[in-house]
């Protein structure tokens, strides 16, 4: 049976202290993610595309390392090694992409994609961060070629008329490693790859924030606020994994995949009405409706189109609104970190795969609790 090629994309992520403190983190789900589809027969063979030469020294020894510092642009870049290294089936996997999935998982996936023909499997359709296909000529049908990974599986099902699939969505498949909010999660949550779980034990993360939430989801006489790219199968995973209420917006899904967020076009309800009461009243009126909440920040920062930088970003995912530099981010990170509830900000991997590991690491406390509980 032939077998996939895997494909990896570290690079891009660097800069100011915040984004190099993301771009050490992704170097080591990289590492881990790299030695754990090898180990799995799950692939023929592995490549890493990266800007970064120095990464490569530390990858298993047969991890073939293509480095470009040439400008940068995804689509072209992947069809590039595609044609380079020839390959007819490949699995694409973005940097922090699905660093839950374990060897099973990527044994299972490598081998179904040596089965089949004209077909594209993804963890998620509308923003894609694992991707296997074949043929992988059928990239050169795309265009244009897309500049990032999210549109990839819908343009292949869309422009070159691949037969589609979706993962099945759980934890594993939906936590992305996109954002600071995400390495929090991991940090609290665990489970992952042995080179990232070091570096998350040494990291000066603060995770009580999040500490605090656990204990709403299993509380019958609570309610928890999300709101953002919330997709149905978590709105479903909600109804049926925790015991309390939920107040739920969702709004702009794909705003990325649909060029939505580039054209200026994202419109939120929230964001509306953020602009009409200001910060801190908008985080009062949360506090009042919901114990706590968690909201995917990048449909409102699109909405205000102030363009706040990616560090300014990952600032207020971490609740540092003193190092912010966009005076609007600042002013509602600081109203979200001071609010009488704790608040989550990220993306969209936060009301997604990170809310569903969230939800489980609640109920395994809760376990716990009882079994301490019992014991005594």
């Amino acid at each position: 049976m032939p077998l996939p090629e895997l494909v990896i994309f570290y690079g891009g992520m660097g800069g100011s202290p915040v984004e190099e403190m993301m771009a050490d983190a992704l170097a080591e789900d990289t590492l881990d993610a790299l030695e754990k589809i090898v180990a799995s027969n799950a692939v023929s063979g592995a490549i890493l595309v990266t800007d970064r030469p120095e990464l490569g020294q530390r990858c298993p020894p047969d991890v073939r390392v293509d480095v470009d510092n040439a400008p940068f642009h995804f689509g072209q870049r992947l069809a590039g090694v595609i044609g380079q290294y020839n390959l007819e089936r490949l699995i694409y996997l973005g940097a922090g992409g699905a660093p839950l999935m374990t060897a099973e998982d990527f044994f299972s996936l490598g081998h179904y994609l040596g089965m089949v023909w004209n077909t594209v499997l993804t963890n998620n359709l509308h923003s894609a961060d694992l991707v296997a296909f074949v043929p992988g000529e059928a990239l050169l049908h795309v265009e244009p070629l897309p500049s990032a990974d999210n549109a990839l599986a819908r343009l292949l099902r869309d422009q070159a008329g691949l037969a589609t699939q979706e993962l099945p969505r759980s934890t594993a498949t939906q936590l992305n490693i996109d954002s600071p909010a995400d390495l929090l999660t991991l940090k609290l949550v665990g489970g992952e790859g042995t080179h990232l779980r070091a570096w998350l034990d040494a990291a000066n993360l603060d995770v009580s924030r999040y500490q605090e939430c656990l204990r709403f989801f299993t509380d019958i006489d609570a309610e928890v606020l999300i709101a953002g790219r919330v997709g149905s199968q978590v709105w479903q995973y909600l109804e049926q994994e925790t015991a309390c209420r939920t107040r739920l917006f969702s709004e702009e899904r794909g705003m990325r995949a649909t060029g939505r967020a580039e054209m200026g076009q994202v419109r939120s309800l929230l964001a509306y009405h953020l602009l009409e009461v200001g910060c801190e009243r908008f985080f009062q009126e949360v506090a009042g409706m919901a114990q706590a909440a968690i909201i995917d920040t990048r449909v409102i920062i699109a909405h205000l189109n102030t363009n706040p930088s990616r560090a300014d970003r990952f600032l207020s995912d971490l609740g540092r609104y003193e190092d912010i530099s966009d005076p609007l981010l600042r002013e509602f990170t600081e109203a979200a970190v001071k609010a009488p509830i704790p608040i989550l900000l990220g993306g969209h991997s936060l009301v997604a795969g990170g809310l569903m590991a969230l939800i489980e690491a609640a109920w395994r406390g809760q376990h716990r609790a009882a079994g301490s509980r019992t014991a005594g």
